[in-house]
């Protein structure tokens, strides 16, 4: 299945780069092998990597394209960066291989990409918008802090950046690199509203379901009605009994605004723990990168992060795994 979805992307790719280019100046197409560092630049436009022949696997293909997919982009043309028909669409199509490939070639790919991007400034500073954009953003389909990672530690010792550019760059690493998937989430003091205080470590559950969000946002009411909703998740809720919490959901208000907090408590669901931050201690003391309310983390009975700002989909895929 994964071959079938890889080979269909590659051909989706090529056949979207071959009519984005249909009006823009061609040439003649020669074969090439791995040993080849680059094919020949077309100008004015972008065009694919020609695959070898002897490369019939799926995986090997999208391995090669990873590597050489800028091969025959122009990075010392400026006027590129204009034209997001060009560049940002090529840029997607790009970031859509590399979940397809191991992540230390996706490393070596998103390396060598910056390094071609090198050869402006102008056009460096567009590329680093662009992992930006599509890696970093909460609202990016694409966002993966994991890809984005390797991106920043080049970013924030490129001389090519303006100081405000790096300077944003490196708080962005500095949060990225906080409860990573696999890392033992940070801990905090969460309280309720009867005024008791506990730590998220003292919270006992095979799992965890996280969510910061705050009174009265209509997203977050949104995602609460639909995980409130959700078979999954109250399926796993209903294995908790007085011996074993198979789930615990803790919603947090990082917020101080406690008297709106009250007025929406009775609507929120029941069998979940409310809490606010007393101190604001998240915040002050950024334990967590909140980038949009509501956020999500999926915690395991060590509090190791399993799901990082996760989206509802990827939540019920895992309970709907291990119910």
């Amino acid at each position: 299945m994964k071959d079938f979805i890889l080979t269909m992307l590659i051909m989706a790719i090529t056949l979207a780069a071959t009519i984005s280019c249909s009006s823009s100046k061609t040439q003649s197409e020669t074969k090439t092998n791995l040993r080849e560092p680059r094919q020949s630049i077309v100008p004015d436009t972008f065009v694919l990597p020609v695959i070898p022949d002897t490369l019939t696997d799926p995986d090997r293909r999208a391995k090669y394209l990873s590597l050489h997919f800028w091969d025959r982009f122009d990075f010392t043309d400026r006027k590129l960066t204009g034209r997001p028909e060009i560049t940002e669409q090529a840029f997607v199509d790009y970031i859509s291989i590399l979940p397809y490939v191991s992540k230390e070639d996706a490393e070596k790919s998103l390396f060598y990409t910056l390094e071609q991007a090198e050869a402006d400034s102008v056009v460096y500073r567009n590329f680093a918008s662009l992992f930006d954009k599509y890696f970093y953003d909460p609202n990016s389909p694409f966002r993966n802090e994991e890809f984005y990672l390797p991106v920043l530690q080049q970013l924030v010792q490129s001389p090519l950046l303006p100081q405000e550019d790096v300077s944003r760059y490196v708080f962005q690493r500095d949060m990225s690199l906080k409860n990573r998937i696999g890392q033992k989430a940070n801990d905090f003091h969460y309280t309720l509203e009867s005024g008791l205080t506990f730590t998220l470590y003292e919270l006992r559950s095979e799992y965890t379901l996280l969510m910061f969000s705050n009174p009265g946002c209509p997203t977050c009411e949104a995602v609460m009605t639909r995980l409130n909703d959700s078979k999954p998740l109250n399926d796993a809720l209903a294995m908790n009994s007085t011996s074993r919490t198979m789930l615990a959901v803790l919603t947090l208000y990082p917020d101080n605004n406690l008297t709106e907090w009250r007025e929406h408590l009775p609507e929120m669901p029941k069998k979940w723990i409310h809490a606010y931050d007393k101190g604001m201690e998240v915040s002050q003391k950024r334990l967590y990168d909140i980038k949009a309310i509501p956020t999500l983390y999926l915690l395991d009975k060590d509090k190791k992060v399993i799901l990082k700002d996760s989206s509802i989909e990827a939540i019920e895929s895992f309970f709907s795994v291990i119910n």
